[in-house]
């Protein structure tokens, strides 16, 4: 799978973390594999496959984490993510297992995720996933987790 690294757009660097799920794509298919969590690395790299249909914005929810960074893979459809930056958002309760803090606000900025892209969340980037692009559709993606 060739992947277009969206950062990578913005300032001609690829990091690490960015490598280590380029490389794992060059060996394993992101479209043939079980939905469920798939270690790489034991916790400190491994991806999430997930798969569900896109929706109007008030149907999803905002989240960041703090202990890994999200890694965005679709492998079907095309989702629409929202950013906003975590110190214009307002935050919630921090669930530690789960490394999911709860967020309110607004977006600033509207991603649309499309096959062949990845797509890079640091702890300061709040995020909505699952919006509908253009029509609701489903979408089956590989969300790295790559500890920080």
């Amino acid at each position: 799978m060739e992947l277009i690294s969206l950062v990578s757009q913005v300032n001609g660097n690829i990091t690490s973390a960015q490598q280590k799920v380029i490389d794992y794509l060059k060996k394993h298919d992101l479209a043939s594999m079980e939905k469920g969590t798939h270690p790489i690395e034991g916790d400190d790299f491994f991806v999430n496959v997930i798969e569900y249909d896109t929706t109007d914005e008030k149907n999803r929810i905002w989240e960041a984490h703090k202990a890994y960074l999200d890694i965005h893979v679709v492998v079907t459809g095309v989702e629409c993510i929202y950013h906003s930056f975590i110190e214009n958002m307002e935050t919630g309760d921090y669930h530690e297992k789960d490394d999911y803090l709860e967020i309110t606000g607004t977006k600033e900025n509207i991603i649309n995720l499309s096959p062949n892209q990845l797509l890079v969340f640091y702890p300061e980037d709040t995020h909505k996933t699952g919006v509908k692009a253009d029509k609701e559709m489903t979408v089956k993606k590989g969300v790295f987790k790559v500890k920080i």
